[in-house]
């Protein structure tokens, strides 16, 4: 800290030297923000390339309508068979599913962009304040976070795998304990924590996440995957994996 300069008498007045300011380090772009920019970046090429799908089957959508208003006409003047006329709704009801599947693809990539970024707003939120309260929980679209009690290691681990054979009559479901691969090319800590691979919502999750609550174990629970932090929906118990 630097020493206080102000309200020394001297014979001539002590003027304080300014301080230089802190110089402060270049932003560099962390590697998870890398894999979010291009997943949302690929994200938004794939949903461009639905956009311009859509534009040809809408237009086929017209063509099939309009002919088969006009197979309706020839089949009313008994120009056509039947069958030829049902082949035609069946070829507009085509067109009309392909159009309303890119519909729904497009919805889904904006869907899957929007989470990317309340994730990214979130662990934001949650680097800001790392040290949550005690029982803490911290809630997003695609994962929840309990802070626990402090106190848990993997030594513990026994006490979960003993609780899970109890009540479900088979063994947890571990993916990883301990660090994984996954770990080491995200650079992620994850030395004293492991994954089940369990659905956060599932009825075995849904179990295992109030038996951890109830003992003041820290985990977090992912219901889908997240660029850089998590390859799909499971269960972390421990505390979270800093980046190193």
């Amino acid at each position: 800290m630097a020493p206080d300069l102000g309200g020394v008498s001297v014979k001539a007045v002590e003027v304080p030297q300014k301080r230089e300011k802190a110089k402060t380090p270049a932003h560099q772009t962390s590697e998870l923000e890398k894999l979010r920019d291009q997943y949302v970046s690929a994200t938004r090429e794939y949903k461009s390339s639905l956009e311009r799908l859509l534009t040809i089957y809408q237009d086929n959508v017209k063509k099939a309508e309009e002919k088969l208003a006009l197979s309706r006409k020839l089949f009313a003047d008994g120009l056509i068979a039947k069958q030829q006329l049902e082949e035609n709704e069946r070829a507009l009801a085509g067109e009309k599913a392909k159009v309303a599947e890119t519909e729904r693809q497009m919805s889904g990539a904006d869907s899957q962009i929007a989470n990317v970024l309340v994730e990214a707003q979130a662990d934001e939120q949650i680097s800001r304040n790392l040290r949550l309260a005690k029982n803490g929980m911290v809630r997003t679209t695609s994962f929840s976070r309990f802070s626990g009690v402090g106190g848990w290691g993997l030594t513990d681990a026994w006490k979960i795998q003993q609780f899970f054979s109890s009540a479900f009559h088979r063994p947890l479901p571990i993916a990883v304990f301990g660090q994984g691969a996954i770990h080491d090319r995200w650079r992620l800590d994850h030395h004293n924590a492991m994954d089940i691979s369990l659905n956060p919502d599932g009825v075995e999750g849904q179990a295992l996440l109030s038996f951890l609550r109830k003992n003041g174990i820290p985990f977090s629970a992912f219901r889908e995957a997240i660029p850089g932090t998590a390859t799909g929906p499971h269960i972390h118990i421990g505390r979270p994996s800093h980046r190193y």
